[in-house]
């Protein structure tokens, strides 16, 4: 069963939350995130970019990179830009996006429940990027951005959180990008007491999104256990921070594929390919160019849109299998593999993804650029993913898209 518990969460004083709160370290490049940081110095990316703070000439993982993240943040705690909670309390964090809501509780885990898969993934992860997000903890002796899991949804939960956000919220702002966050305490015993009881119940919670920092944090804890071996499990470094969010409330969105080149076919050709694999019809001008409907995806070539569907036969031979009857696993089994050459798509240079949220016109853009075909997939439901991981297995890269994303620096998890 699940430990799920409260902590003394250290965050910024209530008039500097909408300044310092931050997307996530890994959504921006190096200039992107420098550009942010000359514009709002008060930003969080200046602690989890550190390299914003040094010329382009310093490698981002220069031990000095590090070493500024530790002291900007231990140096924002003493001058009082953060403040850490008197005792531990659990956090409310809502976030409302085009009118739809989505409210988790935001807490720390156990790295134990994460060795045992009792906290369970659906991707792999890279060994260079969890160096990074390793050294960042460790040097900062802390974790400073939330893993982002699901649970099952649970009544007693939701009604704990809705009698919390009847009250007054703690912070309340809407980001650049027009989400509102709005953060409420709970800090009453008999309120953590039921939440902490709910959870203890549920077998299973899943990483949505933060597969590297999940892993990253695991590592430095048990890195941590090994230089203290009379530890008892109660320290910090057992545990990692989280915001917790019910399956009912979340949304995936869709994360497409362009690619360079059509692999030496030409235009007329490749569509001739990919009508012996697929139902496929032209679309009109003023027709919805996403796919409407698991098993189809529409596809962008010479400028014209093509709703593309899988054929019966192939969708019952994978019927049995999580991974296999996913919409991005048949398409790079049917299309990207055997006609476009692309075998590893987690590797090759000749794909690339891009996420839903920026619509099926940076599709056409990319195409109008450094592209020659885009595929819009239809999103992977948060069902499909739980069934990947229950299963043990590992969905394709880039298979799903959540938004909105969690800001970092509105909760910070110190491990001393």
């Amino acid at each position: 069963m699940a430990e799920i518990r409260p902590f003394r969460g250290i965050r910024p004083q209530r008039g500097k939350a909408a300044r310092i709160a931050a997307l996530p370290y890994d959504v921006y490049s190096r200039k992107e995130a420098a550009d942010i940081v000359e514009r709002n110095p008060d930003s969080f990316l200046k602690i989890d970019r550190a390299e914003t703070g040094f010329p382009s000439s310093v490698d981002m993982y220069d031990e000095r990179v590090y070493r500024r993240a530790h002291d900007l943040l231990w140096g924002m705690v003493a001058d009082g830009s953060f403040v850490q909670e008197r005792k531990e309390c659990y956090y409310i964090y809502e976030l409302t996006m085009n009118g739809r809501v989505q409210t988790g509780i935001v807490a720390c885990a156990s790295i134990d429940d994460y060795l045992s898969q009792v906290i369970k993934k659906h991707e792999n992860t890279r060994e260079e990027k969890e160096i990074d997000r390793i050294r960042h903890v460790d040097a900062c002796n802390a974790q400073t951005g939330p893993i982002f899991l699901a649970y099952r949804a649970r009544p007693e939960i939701h009604a704990v959180t809705e009698q919390v956000k009847a009250g007054e919220p703690e912070y309340d702002f809407v980001s650049e990008d027009g989400v509102r966050h709005r953060v409420f305490v709970i800090d009453g015993e008999e309120q953590i007491a039921r939440i902490q009881k709910q959870f203890a119940g549920i077998g299973e919670i899943y990483i949505a999104d933060g597969h590297h920092r999940a892993a990253s944090a695991v590592k430095v804890g048990l890195q941590r256990r090994a230089e203290h071996p009379g530890y008892d499990g109660t320290e910090e470094f057992n545990y990692f921070l989280s915001v917790l969010f019910p399956d009912n409330e979340l949304m995936i969105m869709d994360y497409n594929r362009v690619v360079r080149d059509l692999n030496g076919y030409s235009e007329p050709d490749f569509l001739r390919e990919v009508k012996k694999r697929f139902t496929v019809e032209e679309l009109g001008a003023d027709v919805p160019k996403r796919p409407g409907k698991k098993g189809s995806f529409t596809m962008y070539l010479g400028g014209n849109w093509y709703l593309c569907k899988f054929r019966r036969e192939d969708l019952e031979r994978v019927a049995g299998d999580p991974v296999g009857r996913l919409d991005v696993s048949l398409l790079q089994e049917l299309l990207l593999a055997p006609v476009l050459g692309i075998r590893e798509p987690k590797t090759d240079e000749r794909i690339d993804f891009v996420g839903g949220i920026r619509g099926t016109e940076e599709l056409e853009r990319r195409c109008a650029g450094d592209c020659a075909v885009a595929f819009a997939m239809y999103p992977t439901a948060i069902a499909e993913l739980f069934d990947v991981a229950d299963a043990g297995l590992l969905m394709p890269p880039k298979s799903t898209w959540f938004e909105p994303k969690l800001r970092s620096g509105l909760f910070i998890h110190s491990l001393s």
